[in-house]
Formats: structure tokens, sequence, C-alpha cells
């Protein structure tokens, strides 16, 4: 079943199958960057989707040639000047909590790129667990060519993927990066030829759906939270994670498989 929120210019489109929830980004004429309807229309989807049982894996992708141009702040801000403190009031709402969504919730998050992932779009597949690239796909941070600071955790981000000096490379310097940099750098997980893109990404997406959900959330969540825990905590972590993750029934699926020597059929739960 496909589902849209539109709005005046673009729209977020949602349709859902075998566990998986596809979300498109919709304004091809100005690259797929978001409107605020928009902005709010993802934040509402990924929302709904964290405590969404039947979910198994999502799928984020931009209509057409581009993935997403990032924010419009052209269009954001030319009704009238803002009032002071409007970016602290909105943006955690919004572009801060799409991120901080992608990069929490206990789903696998897949975003395919092509074209343009720039500012907060960039930011989204970097966030992301696994973004396959085409050939095509700039990778682009234009906060300070565009004279203010980063956001949507650009600054977090980065320097945990490639390291500081090419973070400061795109960050300070606003270099572009191809997809086949970005895969040889370890910015995102795979470039692949265009033509090939929608295939790569769909065996990727029905490979995460059909594994252990649960566990997959649990060891996505020990991941990130080793990232500023010392190794005790880390495996502290991990022992809560396999407490919660052994009581399942994808669990005994996993050792009834080995024992009969088949592969697991896991049902998420």
């Amino acid at each position: 079943m496909a589902e849209s929120t539109v709005t005046e210019d673009g729209r977020v489109s949602t349709s859902r199958k075998d566990g998986v929830l596809r979300i498109t980004l919709d304004r091809p004429a100005r690259r797929n960057s978001l409107s605020q309807p928009m902005v709010a229309a993802l934040v509402g989807a990924l929302t709904d989707a964290a405590t969404d049982d039947s979910l198994r894996a999502i799928h984020l992708r931009g209509a057409e040639a581009d993935f997403c141009a990032g924010v419009d702040w052209i269009a954001t801000n030319a009704a009238q000047r803002p009032r002071t403190g409007d970016l602290v009031r909105r943006i955690p709402l919004g572009a801060h909590r799409i991120i901080e969504l992608i990069h929490t919730i206990h789903l696998p998050v897949v975003c395919s790129v092509r074209g343009w992932a720039a500012g907060l779009g960039c930011n989204i597949s970097l966030a992301a667990d696994f973004t396959v690239a085409a050939d095509d796909a700039v990778f682009w941070e234009p906060f300070l060519d565009r004279g203010f600071s980063p956001d949507s955790g650009a600054t977090w981000l980065l320097p945990r993927l490639v390291g500081l000096a090419r973070a400061k490379s795109m960050l300070l310097l606003g270099e572009k990066v191809t997809g086949t940099d970005a895969a040889d750098w370890g910015l995102i997980h795979r470039c692949v030829d265009g033509s090939e893109l929608d295939d790569v990404v769909e065996e990727l997406v029905t490979r995460l759906a059909s594994g252990p959900t649960v566990a997959i959330g649990l060891a996505k969540q020990a991941i990130h939270y080793g990232q500023h825990a010392t190794l005790p905590q880390a495996m502290t972590q991990e022992l809560f994670d396999l407490e919660l993750s052994c009581r399942t029934g994808d669990f005994k699926e996993g050792l009834a498989a080995f024992r009969e020597k088949r592969a697991p059929e896991f049902g998420g739960r």
C-alpha cells in the first residue's frame, strides 16, 4: 500500500511490502530538496516506523535523478524574517530529528543515492546503516560555502567515518566527493554502476528484511554505543543485548537451523 504526504512543493511518499518501508523524497524539480512540510512528513514517517512491529527494514531514496539536495533554505526563509531563536527552536524538531531517528531506530536503514546528496541529504545518507551510490553520485557539505556552520550531525558523522583530515576537507573547504571516492574512503557502503543500483539495493534490503530483526536492532544499538564507551562498558552493553536477543523466536530458529544444517527462516520476532 502506498501513501504520500503532499505539500505545495514536493511530497514524501511511503509504501510497504514484505516488511520493508520504502520512503521516497519526491521533488525532482528542486533535486528533492526538502521543504519544511517534507521535513515534518519524513520525521513523521520515521517516528511511526520506530514502533511498527510489522517492519523489518527501511529503504530511503530520491525520485528520479537525485537523492536529496538538502533543506530548501530559500523557500524556508522567503516569507518573512524569522524571529530570533528560530533555528534553535525549529532544527532540533526537524533536520536533527531525522538524523537521530535514522541513527537510533531498531531497524536497518538503507539509502540508495543517485546524483546529488548535499547538506541534510548528505548527512541522511551518512547516518544510514548502508548507503549504496550510483557512480554519478556526489556527496557535498555546502554549509560554509553558504556562509553558515554545519548542522544535522555533519561534524559528528564525518570524522567518525573518514577521519579528521577528510572531514575538514569536506566541511571547511566544501570539497565534493564522488560516489567512487566515498566508497573507497569508507564514507558509504558501496558504489555501483547506475544501471545496477536498483538491483543491488533490492538484494541488500531483502537480505536485511529477512534477518533476525530484533538482534539486528540490538547490534546496531551496541555498535553506536561502543563509539563513545570503554571496552568494558561496550561488553556490558553486549551482555544485556545478548540476554534480550536470546529470548526471541529468531534465536530459537537460528539454533534449530544450525542443528538441522539448513538456512534459517527468521520471522523478525
